[in-house]
């Protein structure tokens, strides 16, 4: 057998260097498009040092925050629909717990991302160490086993050797479709830089293709006897049709079976929001229209969603026959499904094939229809304002800004009210033009989100929509985009707190106490200049006062190289309703009534969940 001698760094990152995706048109690619990176003393000399000599292969781009460097990682991964992943190293200590955070993002979005965070001493003989955390009752526990429950495959290199099984393992956690995650191999800082006689063979190029599942005879039996006996039936459209690029599938079985679509959030813009099936936003954050559809329909079609409650409503909003049709068993058995454990694109073409000539009934889609008219009523109103100078609402905001940008532009956002906002109002007039994380719904993943976005997506124009709230949580990555030369449009909305859960708040029967601003525990607030702040970081950055103006610096910042910032100011109090209930806990003992009232109410509304 023929070795190469290498430190384990320089293995771990040449192995990276030769991995490819097979696309479906026959093509290949390098699978790891580059490696964000912080460098400390647990990674500089081995790490640091091994992605130097490849660094015109696999380049390195420096972040100002681990986590945020790990998100642009992650919304790279989403927008290149998991065909490509991006790598996040740090230091031992503080640089890789901030990571954990964004590891939990991937894990629950499903998204491919390796992560290298530098460990202790494998030879504990400097210990403790700078930056380490003792455990008294386990002297092999480092920080990093807080990466164990939040990453599909986790490993702790404490010989070099251990690479030669790891790193395949953790290539199959990152590119299996049904177990698709985060992989975090945890190199001792001594380990990256002890050499080894590699076997040449674990160098030698290998490609990983997108496998596709076909679905079982006999569950595909079942499922095809549900669709048929059913007349109103509906299809979720979640982010595995996405994932398995089965966007076209769907438009084509949408279209022969005259079916309503509705969205999730990883799911919006899978098909094109004027396409003549595509009935809009479902769930908590959904439309009144396709939150009527899923109430009346007899039989939904899940196809690659983990229906979670922002979806289901707390498992009240879908009374018909579930089936699921997903590449994860643990997905497709979720509110007493009919399971068939499939690729979505594969999934979709077989029951096509078997249903012939099945259509949806004409009454049904009438039904459609008129829902659809009066959601359009109500968005209007929303949207619609009295006078220039009235303080706008997110939803204007948002409807202000999809109006001006174009048609291959990406949105990008994550918490707060924006989501529910976005999910209602956004037309994306193209596939992929919708780019939310609401699996984790993470504070501070917006900018460093529309980073990695734009360096997936180039040529499209992408618009971060970001809050106050999440802007002071971790905003440093508008100095990185500035540093790569990035075109994003960056709009702040100020509404001047946690307007979102201020709402929530309220709405349990709460005093207004600690989310807005002028609710908290303060003796001065901050005047806080969003503008200038962004500007010091080398951003083009402009506060302006109302819808008239925004719509002015959003098409000025499409004509403009480099980052632009807009700040307008929002108001809090105002939201569009989707019509849908959520499940959230209200105190069953309270001095205050409005307290007690939302409890009774809460149980009372809680009957309306189907049991499993």
């Amino acid at each position: 057998m023929k070795t190469i001698r290498l430190t384990a760094a320089q293995a771990l990152i040449t192995f990276l260097t030769q991995q490819f995706t097979r696309l479906d048109d026959g093509s290949e690619q390098p699978i790891f498009a580059g490696v964000w990176a912080i460098f400390g003393h647990g990674n500089v000399a081995g790490i640091g040092e091994a992605l130097f000599q490849v660094q015109d292969q696999l380049p390195t781009y420096r972040g100002h925050n681990e986590q945020s460097m790990a998100h642009a990682a992650i919304a790279f991964s989403k927008a290149r629909q998991r065909q490509q992943i991006m790598v996040a190293t740090s230091s031992i200590g503080p640089g890789a717990t901030n990571m954990v955070t964004a590891a939990a993002v991937a894990h629950v979005n499903r998204l491919p991302l390796l992560l290298i965070p530098g460990d202790v001493f494998a030879s504990g003989l400097p210990d403790p160490v700078l930056q380490q955390a003792e455990d008294f009752s386990d002297g092999s526990t480092t920080v990093n086993d807080a990466f164990r429950p939040v990453s599909r495959y986790f490993h702790r290199i404490t010989r070099p050797e251990q690479l030669i099984q790891a790193l395949p393992k953790a290539m199959v956690a990152m590119t299996d479709p049904a177990l698709c995650g985060p992989a975090t191999i945890s190199v001792c800082q001594d380990v990256q830089s002890l050499a080894f006689d590699f076997p040449e063979t674990m160098f030698e190029k290998r490609v990983w293709g997108l496998r596709r599942q076909g679905p079982d005879a006999h569950e595909l039996a079942q499922v095809l006897s549900a669709i048929q006996s059913a007349e109103r039936p509906i299809i979720v459209a979640g982010g595995g049709v996405r994932y398995s690029l089965a966007e076209n599938a769907l438009m084509d079985f949408a279209d022969r079976h005259r079916i309503p679509v509705v969205e999730t959030q990883a799911g919006k813009s899978s098909l094109p929001s004027g396409h003549a099936f595509n009935f809009g936003a479902v769930g908590v954050t959904g439309t009144s229209c396709a939150n009527t559809l899923a109430k009346q329909a007899d039989l939904v079609l899940a196809v690659g969603t983990r229906l979670q409650d922002f979806i289901s409503g707390s498992n009240s909003l879908f009374t018909g026959q579930v089936v699921q049709l997903n590449v994860q068993p643990m997905d497709s058995v979720k509110y007493r499904a009919l399971p068939l454990v499939a690729d979505a694109r594969i999934g979709l073409q077989s029951l096509s094939s078997h249903l012939a000539a099945y259509q949806s009934s004409t009454h049904w889609l009438s039904v459609a229809q008129q829902a659809k008219i009066e959601w359009e009523k109500i968005q209007q109103a929303a949207i619609a304002f009295e006078k220039e100078t009235t303080i706008p609402s997110d939803s204007q905001v948002v409807a202000a800004v999809n109006e001006c940008a174009s048609d291959n532009a990406i949105v990008v956002a994550a918490a707060g009210s924006l989501p529910s906002e976005l999910h209602k109002h956004w037309n994306s007039s193209t596939v992929g033009g919708y780019h939310l994380e609401y699996g984790y719904s993470c504070m501070g993943y917006e900018i460093s989100g529309g980073v990695g976005v734009k360096l997936a997506e180039p040529t499209r124009e992408v618009i971060v929509m970001v809050g106050d709230g999440s802007y002071l949580m971790m905003n440093s990555d508008i100095a990185t985009a500035v540093s790569l030369g990035l075109q994003i449009t960056i709009v702040v909305l100020d509404n001047r707190g946690f307007s979102c859960i201020n709402r929530l708040q309220m709405a349990t029967g709460g005093a207004n106490f600690n989310n807005l601003l002028q609710d908290t525990h303060h003796q001065e607030l901050a005047k806080i200049n969003f503008a200038a702040h962004a500007a010091a970081m080398g951003a083009n950055a402009i506060h302006v006062n109302n819808i008239g103006e925004l719509k002015s610096a959003c098409l000025d910042a499409q004509q403009r190289d480099g980052v632009s910032v807009v700040v307008i100011d929002t108001d809090p109090l105002h939201a569009t309703s989707g019509s849908c209930w959520w499940e959230v806990e209200v105190p069953e003992v309270s001095p205050r009534k409005t307290v007690t009232e939302k409890h009774e109410q809460a149980v009372a509304a809680r009957q309306q969940e189907r049991g499993y």
